[in-house]
């Protein structure tokens, strides 16, 4: 038995090819909030929503462009939860926003899957069937 104890994933990392567009994306679309900007200057941008939060560092040299074929091992995707209320008027939001989805039955769980501006695949899911 393992003595450490975890409270949950603190953040996700992730290189975009424009900090500034995918702030103002992660921003305008899932509701997050940059928080430590005036100390870091914007590398990375930490955003947070709830308990969630993501750190934006810009691609560097040597990173995997957006548009090149990914690694096989790779980030596969970042899962949100929410309420089926929630769950609902998420699809709605990305549909106004002209943002693809695909929605997925898991029998325990409903999803939605779509992408964010550097291609990332991003899922909200609600366990209120």
């Amino acid at each position: 038995m393992c003595s450490m104890e975890l409270d949950g994933i603190d953040h996700m990392a992730l290189s975009v090819t424009d900090v500034a567009k995918s702030v103002q994306w992660y921003s305008d679309v899932l509701g997050f909030e940059d928080r430590h900007n005036n100390v870091w200057k914007g590398v990375p941008a930490f955003l947070s929503k709830g308990t969630t939060a993501l750190a934006l560092f810009p691609v560097r040299d040597g990173d995997q462009s957006a548009s090149a074929k990914p690694p096989p091992i790779r980030f596969l995707h970042l899962a949100f939860r929410a309420t089926r209320k929630n769950f609902v008027v998420a699809q709605e939001e990305l549909k106004h926003r002209g943002i693809k989805f695909e929605f997925q039955d898991h029998e325990i769980s409903h999803s939605i899957y779509f992408r964010d501006p550097d291609g990332h695949q991003l899922e909200i899911t609600t366990y209120e069937l």
